[in-house]
């Protein structure tokens, strides 16, 4: 199946966001900003907001809101980070407890600078969430550590239901797209998350300028290594400053990946073109 090259300067209908509005979302972003938070969905620009915060529902980010790294694609902020502020998992904890949230969905910025690239507190934050909230489920979005497996395994102990780690686009693009991040470097820390018994999760984005094979040979290197849960969906340009879109992926293909992908043996696959990574998160442990 082919996807349809659209004019990158116009979105189309089925791209278009709502705003998000109402008592439950102001409840999440009052929480938030009280307690000195982050969360991905808004310093990632996510178009997902409405749905999400209207459900009770936010993806925290922690180690602060200034990444070590700057890739192409990414809306947050990047440059030199304070200091690691280890209350921070604390307030999580409490922030998650306050919203009555029953699966959790964590993620950070890189953290280049510190030693351990933030695992520490990595492991702090899914201790005290844990402790705080008896039954809640949780997702953790991790970086690549370097892929010094000694600090991925700190995550891996604390025991989160799954650990996703995003390959966020095919081989061929990565150098262009991800400021540090390698293509094989990934693959091997979703390789050792899977070989713990743990799911392990990806995601891509399409719109960048990869082909249709090359989709699903990285579907195919996602499943070597024993990814069982992925998520694909539309690249959206933050700002002039990042990547142009290269193309608007039809949904109708978007459905075809979701085909290929169940065919090829993922347990879960989200693809649509507003499918972000922790979108439906709460479905992937199942």
């Amino acid at each position: 199946m082919e996807s349809k090259l659209i004019n990158s300067r116009r979105k189309p209908d089925w791209l278009k966001i709502r705003l998000p509005l109402g008592e439950t979302v102001k409840q999440v972003r009052g929480v938030i900003e009280e307690h000195g938070l982050h969360t991905i969905c808004t310093s990632g620009a996510c178009p997902n907001q409405a749905e999400c915060w209207g459900a009770g529902t936010a993806t925290f980010m922690i180690l602060g809101d200034i990444c070590t790294r700057a890739c192409k694609f990414c809306n947050v902020k990047s440059g030199k980070p304070m200091a690691a502020d280890y209350a921070e998992p604390q307030r999580v904890a409490t922030s998650i407890k306050l919203l009555q949230i029953k699966h959790a969905v964590i993620t950070s910025v890189d953290r280049d600078d510190l030693e351990d690239g933030g695992a520490e507190i990595w492991a702090m934050t899914i201790r005290k969430v844990k402790e705080q909230n008896p039954g809640l489920t949780m997702e953790v979005l991790i970086p690549d550590f370097n892929g010094i497996q000694k600090h991925i395994q700190q995550v891996i102990d604390e025991k989160p239901e799954v650990i996703s780690h995003n390959l966020e686009t095919v081989r061929r693009l990565t150098p262009k797209i991800r400021s540090r991040a390698k293509y094989d470097l990934s693959l091997k820390v979703l390789e050792f998350i899977a070989s713990q018994g743990i799911v392990a999760k990806s995601g891509i984005m399409l719109g960048l300028g990869e082909t249709q094979d090359e989709v699903i040979e990285t579907m195919d290197d996602l499943r070597a290594v024993g990814v069982s849960v992925l998520t694909i969906g539309q690249y959206l340009q933050p700002t002039k400053a990042h990547l142009e879109v290269q193309e608007y992926i039809d949904p109708e293909v978007f459905k075809y990946y979701h085909e290929v992908g169940k065919a090829k043996g993922f347990r879960h696959v989200e693809s649509g073109p507003m499918v972000r990574s922790s979108y439906h998160a709460e479905r992937h442990i199942k």
